[in-house]
């Protein structure tokens, strides 16, 4: 009985780890924040200027813009569960479907407006055309995407995400332009296609979407 009762007190304290480390995008650290070493921490240390060039800037812009700051380009985020992407549509752009393994995303669109959509694990499409102060939440590992449906004008949002490093799969690239190729025949029984329609799309992936 008490071998039992430890079982089931065991399993429902795995449960609990478990529904814990779905819900936190980082794990907890065990201070204020991560210091590292060598590093003056000071102001400077907690600022991160590399949005300016992108904040006030007029017309539309030049290309796809995707800045993002992740623990990779601030590192005071590290451990801090918290991202931010900006992105920047011409008009027709799209930020193609993709993937945050790690977070959940909370996109904010500042200018314009984004026709956005998810693909939920049962096979289900969610979309939403938002305006410019509409909010739209993308769940954690989903695929997703963004366009701006408007061929004449910009469109401009912000994302915070809930993690510093929440990675990124641009599902087109990963499957049709990866480092080493997936064999063309795993591709064409998998798409129902042909090899010679698998190279045509490996060609249209290898140059970037701007």
């Amino acid at each position: 009985m008490l071998f039992t009762s430890f079982k089931i007190v065991s399993l429902m304290v795995c449960v609990f780890a478990m529904v814990q480390t779905s819900i936190c995008g980082d794990p907890d650290i065990l201070g204020d924040f991560i210091a590292p070493a060598g590093v003056p921490i000071n102001g400077s240390f907690f600022t991160f200027t590399g949005m300016r060039e992108w904040v006030g800037q007029t017309g539309s812009p030049s290309y796809f813009q995707y800045l993002r700051a992740s623990k990779d380009e601030f590192p005071a985020l590290d451990g801090l569960s918290v991202s931010t992407i900006l992105l920047g549509f011409r008009p027709g752009d799209v930020s193609p479907p993709h993937v945050h393994p790690r977070a959940s995303e909370l996109l904010l669109v500042v200018q314009g407006s984004l026709l956005v959509g998810f693909v939920d694990t049962n096979n289900k499409l969610y979309t939403s055309r938002l305006q410019t102060g509409d909010m739209f939440v993308f769940p954690k590992g989903l695929i997703h995407f963004q366009l701006n449906e408007d061929t004449e004008n910009p469109a401009f949002s912000i994302s915070s995400l809930g993690s510093a490093s929440p990675g990124l799969i641009l599902v087109p690239n990963n499957l049709f332009n990866t480092s080493a190729t997936i064999d063309d025949r795993v591709m064409a029984l998998s798409f129902k296609t042909n090899v010679s329609t698998i190279h045509l799309l490996e060609k249209a992936l290898s140059t970037p979407y701007n």
